[in-house]
């Protein structure tokens, strides 16, 4: 059976009949900070050209609005396991959690190399095929669905053994054939592979790394169980036992992280360079710093009820329908943009790694990359408002639960 924090001398814990507020509004700001990054991605004039994190090429403004993105894959992917095991003491049905968790987890990873590929690259011969973030909470819900029988606690501290060890293993596997390489990355490194002339796979989200994410959220659902009081500071205490981790490891640069940090010329450039680790693939001092902060901003939201929390639990009840539609949003108005701006249809760039937008001569500076994005935002909510009590008010759809 699950394990539970269930005890004699243990907190009272919460009967899950409601959804916890909390990881509704934390999952709705991430994916609204989430869209703020693929507007830079499409929009912004040097988006094709610079890396925004380069310190030696970018601005403060550019560098933190790149960074603070950092913050949405990880908490999308943990408490993407919360949620499952949540979903599973609401109901305790194994049986019927295991085929959910296997047929939902199936249908995000054919979702991410269709519907989502498609939003992204506006190509119909489908020429570039990448692996992102949704096909890695799909495998992820998939292995977790085989292995629901294991107890929570187990199956949380599988979770925090690869986030703790995968950096040990080497950028690139011992297999020399373009399919034991590509089944290389797709487990553990990025990685871009050229099929032919015509097909491109772009391995961005490496799966198991994030796996470990996943499964370190389903075991740590216990704590979501407890009242309020023993909740918040099992929160704070996470948060304050990983951004503790963060800063030892990272001052001492001992391990966890291949990216060191430098002295630079200005104090402000050298805590950009502290902050500054790597995400492809989630590095373990990636992980603690923003896993560190997400359990920080859940405790301090565990009991606030107010127009801030009410706004973002909108997104965060239907984060897939908002990605959904966010994507095809953003790179129509990419194109209305770049066409305003004098290029014409014929000369759009699509194929392999193109998505219909020049590299130079177009594009919007920051400030509009943000005015655009807040516009977005606000533009989405009555239809996250209006899908959000749809699929309340009709819980016989089991399809709505896939969206």
């Amino acid at each position: 059976m699950l394990q539970t924090a269930a005890t004699t001398t243990s907190p009272p814990l919460l009967e899950q009949k409601t959804r916890v507020s909390s990881i509704d509004v934390v999952r709705g700001l991430a994916i609204v900070i989430m869209a703020l990054d693929h507007v830079r991605d499409l929009l912004h004039t040097t988006a094709l050209v610079q890396d925004p994190l380069d310190l030696n090429t970018t601005t403060p403004a550019l560098f933190l609005t790149r960074w603070v993105t950092h913050f949405c894959a990880p908490t999308f992917v943990f408490l993407a396991g919360t949620s499952a095991y949540l979903s599973l003491q609401k109901d305790g049905n194994y049986a019927r959690a295991q085929r959910f968790l296997l047929s939902r987890g199936f249908w995000l990873m054919v979702l991410e190399v269709t519907v989502v590929g498609f939003g992204i690259w506006f190509d119909i011969f489908f020429r570039t095929i990448m692996f992102q973030v949704i096909f890695a909470i799909g495998f992820g819900f998939v292995v977790l669905g085989l292995l629901l029988r294991l107890p929570s606690r187990v199956l949380g501290g599988i979770g925090l053994a690869i986030i703790l060890l995968h950096n040990l293993l080497p950028p690139v596997g011992p297999a020399q054939s373009m399919l034991g390489k590509f089944a290389y990355s797709i487990l553990f490194r990025p990685g871009f592979f050229q099929s032919s002339e015509h097909l491109s796979l772009l391995v961005a989200y490496p799966v198991i790394p994030w796996l470990g994410m996943l499964l370190l959220g389903f075991g740590f659902g216990e704590v979501f169980k407890r009242a309020e009081g023993p909740r918040r500071k099992m929160l704070f205490l996470a948060g304050a036992v990983a951004l503790a981790l963060f800063a030892v490891l990272r001052f001492t640069q001992a391990y966890g992280e291949p990216n060191p940090w430098t002295a630079q010329e200005t104090p402000l450039l050298t805590f950009l360079s502290f902050i500054n680790v790597t995400k492809y693939p989630p590095s373990l001092l990636y992980t603690a710093l923003f896993l560190g902060l997400m359990f920080l901003l859940l405790g301090f939201l565990n009991r606030v009820q107010n127009g801030f929390t009410r706004f973002f639990s909108i997104y965060g009840r239907v984060p897939m329908f908002f990605y959904l539609i966010h994507w095809y949003t953003i790179h129509t108005s990419m194109l209305v943009m770049v066409l305003l701006q004098g290029v014409s249809w014929n000369d759009l760039p699509f194929g392999s790694l193109e998505f219909g937008r020049p590299k130079t001569g177009v594009g919007l500076e920051i400030p509009f990359i943000y005015l655009f994005w807040i516009c977005l935002v606000l533009a989405l909510y009555p239809l996250c408002r209006w899908y959000g009590r749809y699929k309340a008010a009709h819980p016989e759809n089991r399809w709505l639960s896939y969206l």
